[in-house]
């Protein structure tokens, strides 16, 4: 097992990023088995649904636009339109930590989530989408269609909860987009369970930031993250969107990585 972390570059060998692989490590059976208990019983993965990364063997994380395995490219191609109003080989939209599809209801969907280790991934990320001092015409394009892509996903998202939304390009930027992707998923037909996913004491990263105790402490602060946005009454609740079932959850569990940095 720790031959397995070394596929990975230096700094990617502890935190959040080789507990994602290693959950998405083993056979079908397994890696379809720890998803589902993730995501119960909102939705289930079965051995025949698909996952980015695939464990160590496929290393990529998904941008949706271009994971076929994962979202018809007909949808695809209609999230890459709504993100970019400038496409060139070099394009990136939103990459998920991990990503599956599943089934809602008996319905196929997808399940996106996204991990952290220490409380300073998150903290970190209530900054605004970088934007550079001097962009090019496509760059300048691209980020007014994204700040567009987001503020109509937080106005379909307080129209289908009646709730309050202040989803934004320039604060909060990722977990904004997370929200906006599994809104827009929606409206393509697809529903969603989005898993904001805390692993347990990976003390390895004391010294990068406060690893998370146990799931209260998790809980709250993925909720005190996103008070700048929504209530918290949105999180772990089931929601109408489009039509389709959307569920955000909080979620927490221990990943031990192989060797000497789990006895750290």
């Amino acid at each position: 097992m720790d031959d397995l972390l070394h596929l990975l570059g230096p700094k990617e060998q502890r935190g959040s990023k080789p507990r994602c692989h290693l959950l998405l490590h083993g056979t079908a059976d397994e890696v379809a088995a720890r998803l589902t208990s993730l995501a119960a019983p909102f939705a289930s993965v079965s051995r025949n649904d698909h996952w980015m990364p695939k464990g160590f063997e496929n290393l990529n994380e998904a941008e949706l636009d271009k994971a076929p395995l994962l979202v018809e490219p007909k949808i695809g191609a209609q999230l890459r339109d709504w993100w970019l109003a400038v496409v060139n080989p070099k394009s990136k939209t939103p990459n998920f930590d991990i990503a599956s599809t599943c089934a809602v209801e008996n319905k196929p969907g997808l399940l996106i989530i996204e991990a952290k280790a220490h409380e300073a991934e998150l903290s970190n990320e209530i900054v605004g989408k970088k934007f550079k001092a001097k962009p090019s015409d496509g760059s300048k394009a691209n980020h007014d269609r994204i700040g567009v892509a987001i503020q109509s996903a937080s106005d379909g998202l307080q129209g289908s909860t009646s709730i309050s939304w202040k989803l934004s390009r320039d604060s909060h930027y990722q977990l904004s987009n997370r929200f906006a992707w599994a809104w827009k998923l929606t409206e393509l037909g697809l529903p969603v369970v989005l898993i904001y996913l805390g692993f347990l004491n990976a003390n390895e990263m004391k010294d990068k930031g406060k690893p998370f105790a146990d799931d209260l402490e998790w809980q709250e602060l993925v909720k005190k993250h996103s008070e700048p946005l929504f209530p918290a009454s949105v999180w772990n609740h089931q929601w109408k969107c489009n039509g389709e079932m959307f569920v955000p959850l909080i979620k927490s569990t221990t990943v031990e990585l192989p060797g000497k940095l789990s006895s750290i």
